[in-house]
């Protein structure tokens, strides 16, 4: 029997975490990793124990992106149910309703830097490499990064490094927003997963309502306002506003997770 293409594992408490597991191909994405990350995200998105999530790969590479060799010779069709299938995982985990950390060790190329941009906070060291072939390749970006990328770096950086496919270092990436956190490259897992265990101390109804318009902006100040008070309305009315109050009025640091019976 086959060892699964993505493992899955608890490696602190509220925290999950999904890791690729193609070390042969240096985790490069294919159908069946998609598959496998798309399933295991529906059930970890169900458990409601599970408040922050921790993506990476095995043997300290992220991956060298999609499989290419498993692109060539598709029909029309094919191709059509290909990207539909990454669109399907893209939602999942862009709309997620915890926070997703993404532990970008080593090789980042292609499909897993969109995976990591449609997350919440993305780790990586000094040795990581940031690749974007897409052109080289004669492809447009996918995973959304036409979206997500500029959101983050500004649309010159991005026209820059889609355009150039430039290897983007670890500190680079840094400097223009890529990444959130740089820290030692033997310590990029280890960090990823401290800071996912701190955001699932963050009151989860409020995250995922503020995640989601970040997501999804407001076309207008009217409309954002409009969802501004709807969301705020349910707040205001919610545990965690009575947590977040009590512990303001007794000086304390609020503890969403007592509140909740999760502990």
């Amino acid at each position: 029997m086959s060892a699964p293409v993505v493992l899955v594992d608890r490696p602190a408490p509220h925290v999950a975490r999904l890791l690729i597991n193609r070390p042969e191909k240096r985790n490069a994405i294919d159908y069946e990793v998609r598959e496998q990350l798309t399933q295991q995200l529906i059930s970890l998105l169900g458990d409601r124990s599970t408040r922050a999530l921790v993506i990476g790969g095995v043997g300290g590479v992220f991956s060298a992106g999609g499989d290419v060799p498993s692109m060539r010779g598709l029909t029309e069709e094919q191709a059509l149910a290909r990207m539909q299938h990454i669109h399907v995982l893209c939602r999942l985990l862009a709309g997620a309703r915890f926070p997703v950390v993404s532990a970008m060790e080593g090789i980042a190329a292609g499909a897993v830097v969109g995976l990591a941009l449609l997350g919440d906070c993305i780790v990586g060291g000094p040795g990581t490499r940031v690749m974007f072939p897409f052109l080289r390749l004669g492809l447009v970006p996918d995973w959304g990064q036409l979206l997500t990328l500029p959101r983050r770096v500004g649309i010159g950086h991005a026209r820059r490094i889609l355009t150039s496919g430039e290897t983007v270092s670890g500190e680079a990436a840094q400097r223009i927003g890529l990444l959130d956190v740089l820290v030692s490259d033997d310590q990029v897992m280890d960090a990823a997963v401290r800071k996912a265990s701190e955001f699932a101390h963050l009151p989860q109804e409020a995250f995922s309502r503020m995640k989601l318009r970040l997501g999804e902006v407001s076309g207008s100040l009217v409309e954002e306002l409009a969802r501004e008070a709807s969301d705020q309305v349910v707040c205001l009315l919610g545990d965690e506003f009575e947590e977040g109050y009590a512990a303001f009025s007794e000086k304390r640091a609020p503890d969403f997770l007592r509140k909740e019976g999760t502990l």
